[in-house]
């Protein structure tokens, strides 16, 4: 058995998430108090009650999400299970490098309240968007974005998994995109309610801006191997892992490759670490040989750690 957490990015967010760990487990309630301390406000207070219209602003989902993720890490901890290897899915990335002990969880969560705040100002609301492209081939994805550019940038920004790409970009580029995309056959194209062109160049001035921030912060060696999102390949370097995060911002997150880079490493449980199952079941696309669980309260933490005993 060789196991890997990886953690969820925006989009997993839900009111209600992180209460019923830090209700029942004590660690869990440590890490909501020590991110509500960081911060300088009630963040416990967001996930557990809302209003969703300020859970969902990419500033408070971003270090909201990481919180969740970190809560349900610790208590994975505290019960003995560890990863041989990470990966977290666009801002996940950070929760894996806290579980990687790259980052420290305060550094994290005020990187991710940066990182969200400059994503959510690097384009104008209404002129920039996102959607969701199933049922294409990668290759076709990255034709029809080059064939819709003569009006404007429109990039592949998340390669999920087969047959579900999303792409981002200008108004009236995406929309030549997406009507491209159903005339070669996609199944569905589908906008996504999203703030931004996330991990696309128009993300350019998020990177700038998120450089001086990252250049404050400690990274250190990993304790274990880290996939990352922008060569779906492992790095162990703290100096480049700090490049990738930089990078990450405005380029493509190839999740499928960093989950196949995993399988060929040998790892077959794949437990995801925080709010939601949107990776779990991108990963059973993947490759369905594998075995995928997800630990987001207490009930699912009892049934993982069940079958994990069972298996192990």
């Amino acid at each position: 058995m060789k196991l890997a957490f990886v953690f969820p990015g925006q989009g997993s967010q839900y009111v209600g998430m992180g209460k019923n760990l830090a209700e029942t487990y004590p660690e869990a309630a440590a890490v909501f108090q020590e991110a509500d301390a960081v911060l300088g406000f009630k963040l416990s207070e967001l996930c557990f009650n809302g209003p969703e219209t300020e859970l969902v602003r990419t500033a408070n989902t971003q270090p909201a999400l990481l919180t969740v993720s970190v809560a349900a890490l610790r208590v994975l901890a505290n019960a003995g299970i560890q990863p041989a290897m990470v990966a977290g899915h666009s801002l996940g990335e950070y929760s894996a490098l806290v579980a990687a002990e790259v980052l420290s969880f305060a550094d994290a969560l005020r990187l991710v309240r940066r990182r969200g705040e400059l994503m959510q100002e690097a384009a104008p609301p209404g002129t920039a968007g996102m959607a969701a492209i199933l049922g294409l081939e990668r290759e076709q994805v990255v034709a029809v974005c080059r064939e819709a550019e003569t009006l404007g940038v429109v990039e592949p920004a998340n390669f999920n998994c087969p047959g579900q790409i999303v792409i981002a970009g200008e108004k009236a580029a995406l929309e030549k995109a997406m009507e491209l995309a159903k005339a070669r056959g996609a199944k569905r194209v589908v906008t996504l309610n999203v703030s931004g062109p996330f991990h696309s160049s128009l993300m350019l001035p998020a990177a700038r801006g998120l450089a001086p921030a990252l250049d404050e912060v400690e990274f250190y060696p990993p304790q274990v191997p880290v996939v990352v999102n922008v060569s779906g390949r492992i790095l162990t370097d703290p100096k480049m892992l700090k490049q990738s995060l930089l990078l990450q911002v405005q380029k493509s997150v190839l999740w499928e490759d960093c989950i196949q880079t995993m399988v060929a490493a040998g790892v077959d449980i794949f437990v995801e670490v925080g709010a939601g199952k949107v990776l779990s079941g991108l990963i059973k696309k993947i490759n369905k040989g594998v075995r995928v669980f997800a630990v987001e309260d207490a009930e699912s933490f009892q049934r993982t750690l069940a079958e994990l005993r069972e298996v192990g």
